[in-house]
């Protein structure tokens, strides 16, 4: 097995873990960056609505897109990165930097390898989250949609391949720059303690690549939550003036959203998300690493 199809099939196992830890946090973010000012008092208040209105069963609404979505965006991510830092480690050891095997990159190196896994990623994130809010977000009593497909088939029928990727821009903004410095993150904490402790990194104990993925996903949130936030009302506005279109553009929907709701409704949803992010980023690295480890031993 060669080290590319190991990273793409070690970061499936990673988003499959980020999702199953991360949808209900999901949910109740995404319901509180769209609704209406004054809709929640507050995360609690959200989760409560929807657990009585609509059973426990909503908070893995829209599962299936991200399950199968996510797990191919995350293998794409980590696919491209590990590729992107074999790149740079062969380049440094023609150079003489990075140590002996030039594995050392510098943060402008990781910070580059971030950027460009965060574009790739984004051609499938994109469509994959603009259809997991389309559900999530959806009338429980009346939905437009009964799934996944059925909602890609009605999108694509009434809007073409730009409805399904609604959102796009905003979208390759938020993950070039989260995605950036989320791996430039996790990987100078592993340097870190590869330094330290003067250990390979096989040798990092599944605690630690728990404790450096939830840093990395705050640093993560930090950066890219006001941008994500645009991009859950691009994707949940109207595709049309004659179906409920607020927005022109994603300019005009930052104007509109800072003029009418003030700078508040650019973190609407935060709680939810800074719970959510330790866990589900947690279990991506470590899901990462351990399966990256099982398959390198085979």
């Amino acid at each position: 097995m060669s080290k590319t199809v190991k990273d793409l099939t070690a970061g499936t196992v990673g988003g499959i873990a980020q999702v199953l830890v991360g949808q209900p946090f999901d949910i109740v973010k995404v319901r509180m960056q769209t609704a209406a000012k004054g809709t929640y008092s507050g995360m609690l208040d959200c989760a409560g609505g929807i657990l009585k209105n609509e059973g426990p069963l909503a908070f893995y609404k829209g599962t299936l897109t991200p399950l199968l979505g996510i797990g191919v965006c995350v293998s794409i991510q980590f696919g491209i990165l590990e590729s992107t830092k074999r790149y740079f480690a062969t380049q440094n050891t023609r150079n003489g930097q990075g140590g002996p095997d030039g594995k050392l990159l510098t943060s402008a190196q990781l910070f580059t390898a971030g950027v460009l896994a965060g574009l790739g990623n984004g051609f499938v994130s994109g469509p994959v989250e603009h259809i997991r809010i389309r559900l999530q977000t959806q009338s429980n009593t009346h939905p437009i949609y009964s799934g996944p497909l059925d909602a890609i088939k009605k999108i694509s029928a009434a809007h073409g391949i730009k409805g399904i990727y609604k959102g796009q821009n905003v979208t390759f903004v938020r993950e070039a720059a989260g995605y950036g410095v989320y791996f430039w993150a996790y990987e100078k904490l592993v340097q870190r303690e590869m330094a330290k402790k003067g250990i390979r990194r096989e040798e990092i104990g599944a605690s630690s690549a728990v404790l450096y993925g939830a840093a990395a996903g705050y640093v993560l949130w930090a950066v890219i939550y006001p941008i994500d936030m645009i991009k859950s009302r691009m994707q949940t506005d109207g595709f049309t003036p004659s179906t409920g279109q607020k927005y022109r553009s994603t300019l005009d929907c930052v104007r509109t959203v800072w003029r009418t709701e003030g700078i508040s409704a650019f973190t609407r949803g935060l709680g939810p998300t800074l719970i959510r992010s330790p866990f589900a980023n947690g279990a991506t690295f470590l899901g990462f690493e351990m399966a990256n480890r099982l398959l390198n031993s085979l």
